[in-house]
């Protein structure tokens, strides 16, 4: 059990999360291919030009093994996109970079963070319901598969300095 603690906190240590540019789309292309492929390469750049959005790398070491690509508009951030590779799932990575967004948009004084995830996707529904994530709508047939969308909400608290 403690050679266990010990390499997750040795991983831990390795840890770090970026702000992605322009010049790592590479990077943000190919982990999108390795795990969901949602977004073309033209996709990934047209995203990154566009203003408000703010793309954060999740890396062991200097291997972006989790990605996060988040839309600020006033007092609102949508998760446009939220991917772990699957080799580094259900080790803590996940919830590492969701907390840390969190963390970030209350700095930001954002009030509520929004997204969709397929009704199928039930693994990735039970992991934002643990953050607080709480599903206020449906967008019928959404997903190119005919599935529906669960439009999930977390309201945030906005720290006084």
């Amino acid at each position: 059990m403690n050679f266990i603690l010990k390499v997750f906190e040795f991983h831990y240590k390795m840890i770090s999360i970026k702000q992605i540019n322009e010049k790592d789309i590479d990077l943000c292309y190919e982990l999108d291919s390795n795990t969901i492929s949602l977004w073309s390469k033209k996709q990934w750049i047209n995203e990154i030009k566009k203003d408000g959005i703010k793309i954060f790398g999740l890396l062991l070491a200097d291997i972006v093994i989790g990605l996060c690509v988040m839309h600020v508009v006033l007092d609102e951030a949508h998760i446009n996109y939220f991917v772990v590779n699957q080799k580094f799932r259900k080790k803590g990575f996940g919830s590492y970079l969701m907390s840390y967004l969190i963390k970030h948009c209350e700095k930001l004084k954002i009030k509520k963070l929004i997204l969709e995830v397929s009704q199928t996707n039930i693994t990735a529904d039970k992991f934002y319901t643990r953050f607080d994530f709480y599903t206020v709508g449906v967008r019928k047939n959404y997903y190119k598969d005919g599935s529906d969308a669960l439009l999930k909400e977390k309201k945030l608290s906005i720290k006084k300095i």
